[in-house]
């Protein structure tokens, strides 16, 4: 499902067409809101978070509607392979899913103008991790801190942002003028369905154009994904990526809010595991519920004292979780 509003849903069919469906009443219920004697519950805020609703990404069967021909339905939401989703607004019930059967968040930033945030950056990889999904960071624009030559900004990036390939994540350095690093990243693309956010003006679409022509995303599109305070309306979009260079074809995500999404509702005891190099530490801790602040014999602190996990990256830590303590219901 590649996207829509209301009734009707954008659906590229398993031979590449795109079609638009509505979806069956049927699949607007959910037999979890059913009371005791069968009945549907529509009179409680439970019941409304249990209906079922189709989400981008989703597979889904499609029938011809007999009413009228050249029309399509939906029939059927197949089983989620994974999810990007987020607590329903206010402490609801439930959970909202943002886009199903998603392989891997891609958060893009800028070598320079603008300049990267690393806090900001560690933020959407714990989106990434609270969601169960792989993390992969992209700097573009690496000739802006190479004197033009972007293998000698490679050099540089690889240097500033040595924290995150050592807690485990691919890193990424690209540039669409010079056309440097994109077969690897159409590589890491290829075949799967990636999830592509990052502040505004670091380049995603103008990134994406370079990669593959046809896609013809406007300059934007994607770079304004993510809006500060929008907790209430987060809609995505699904974009086919054409098969280059004997590559398989994959689907990029549009997400708006990304930002705000895996942290909304993320439980803060759960913070400290969407650090992967916090991990091999954390059972180590002399108490079960260590915040690795100031409690005793913290294995997670000593890691940091003998530099075996970035103080950097452990400051980034303190400050989301105040940030979650402070949420309402945290």
């Amino acid at each position: 499902m590649l996207g829509g509003t209301g009734g009707a849903w954008r659906v590229r069919t398993d031979d590449g067409e795109t079609v638009v469906a509505s979806m069956r009443g049927r699949l607007k219920k959910s037999d979890e809101g059913r009371r005791a004697d069968g009945s549907m519950r529509r009179d409680t805020v439970e019941a409304a978070e249990r209906v079922l609703k189709l989400a981008v990404g989703d597979r889904v069967t499609l029938e011809p509607d007999a009413r009228e021909s050249g029309v399509w339905a939906i029939a059927e939401i197949l089983p989620r392979r994974s999810k990007l989703a987020r607590r329903s607004p206010g402490g609801g019930f439930g959970e909202r899913v943002v886009a199903a059967n998603v392989d891997q968040v891609v958060v893009v930033f800028a070598a320079a103008r603008p300049d990267p945030h690393p806090r900001m950056i560690d933020r959407f990889l714990v989106v990434a991790e609270a969601n169960g999904l792989a993390g992969r960071v992209v700097v573009n624009k690496v000739e802006l801190v190479g004197d033009g030559d972007p293998a000698l900004g490679e050099v540089v990036v690889r240097e500033r942002f040595a924290d995150y390939e050592r807690a485990g994540y691919a890193l990424h350095c690209t540039s669409v003028v010079r056309r440097h690093g994109l077969a690897a990243l159409e590589e890491a693309l290829a075949g799967r369905t990636s999830a592509l956010s990052g502040p505004s003006g670091v380049g995603k679409s103008s990134l994406m154009n370079a990669m593959y022509p046809g896609l013809d995303l406007r300059v934007g599109e994607i770079s304004e994904s993510v809006g500060k305070g929008r907790h209430t309306t987060v809609g995505a979009l699904l974009h086919p990526l054409p098969a280059v260079h004997g590559l398989a074809e994959g689907y990029v995500v549009d997400t708006p809010g990304l930002r705000e999404i895996g942290l909304w509702g993320l439980p803060v005891e759960s913070l400290d595991r969407c650090f992967p190099e916090f991990r091999p530490y954390i059972d180590q801790c002399r108490f079960a519920d260590c915040a690795h602040r100031a409690e005793p014999e913290c294995a997670v602190r000593e890691a940091v004292e003998r530099g075996t996990v970035s103080r950097a990256r452990y400051e980034s830590y303190l400050k989301l979780r105040e940030e979650l303590e402070a949420l309402p219901n945290a």
